[in-house]
């Protein structure tokens, strides 16, 4: 079989409500660039059913185990058979121009690679200030996350994602945008597409969550950044590696 221009990594543990609307907006994405496309589901520890799932969507299913998203996108990227990889977490969705967007910008020859704008699947006054700041620190820094894209050989050539517990993204986008800028390429974000966004973790805990986990934490924090880490750890175990919502 021929190799397909996209490999979609997709990182789960216990995503057994999400996997199948979040590889039916990758298929209808495919479909609509008319581009083929492999998705890649990576369980990482995964005890529901997952993996039958994504298998039952014809995806291609491995194991990883480590408590590190990073870790668990790699794997993937480097079972990849596609010239182009993308990654998109598992409770979120890719509206269908995605990946003809993404074709279009990198065969320009201009762009190492980039991200996506995120949108919430609903929307509430603390939400919205959560996407304000969070468009307001993209617009800054220029890290733009969401879904990530590049070619296949870049994300080989600068090692995959940055294997850190948090904060992967920013730093796997800095390392991008440095890569490209060393290559005479723009690290960007799509124009006219975008990320749903998962509310899950809002409609369980509540609308003011990460505003709320910020003061609740900050004495975490404030350990975390002399040395100690342990409070942080487990908050991020909580909220992402042990979550099952």
């Amino acid at each position: 079989m021929k190799d397909p221009v996209f490999s979609v990594i997709i990182p789960a543990h216990n995503e057994e409500r999400y996997v199948a609307r979040c590889i039916h907006s990758v298929r209808t994405a495919a479909q609509y660039a008319g581009l083929t496309a492999e998705i890649i589901v990576v369980c990482n520890r995964c005890t529901d059913r997952t993996q039958e799932i994504a298998e039952k969507c014809g995806a291609r299913v491995l194991a990883n185990t480590d408590r590190c998203i990073a870790s668990v996108r790699n794997t993937g990227i480097r079972a990849a058979r596609g010239k182009v990889i993308v990654t998109i977490d598992c409770d979120n969705r890719m509206t269908r121009g995605t990946l003809r967007e993404i074709a279009e910008l990198l065969a320009t020859g201009n762009y190492i690679g980039g991200g996506a704008p995120i949108r919430f699947e609903r929307y509430s006054l603390p939400l919205w200030c959560n996407d304000m700041m969070c468009r307001a620190l993209f617009r800054c820094t220029g890290l733009y996350c969401g879904i990530f894209w590049a070619k296949r050989s870049v994300f080989l050539a600068v090692g995959g994602f940055v294997e850190q517990k948090a904060m992967e993204d920013a730093a796997t986008a800095r390392v991008l945008k440095r890569y490209g800028r060393a290559h005479g390429r723009k690290y960007t974000v799509l124009r006219h597409n975008y990320l749903i966004n998962s509310t899950r973790k809002y409609d369980e805990m509540g609308d003011w969550l990460y505003f709320r986990l910020l003061i609740e934490n900050a004495g975490a924090f404030l350990r975390a950044a002399a040395g100690d880490r342990s409070g942080v750890d487990a908050l991020l175990d909580r909220l992402f590696y042990d979550y099952n919502g």
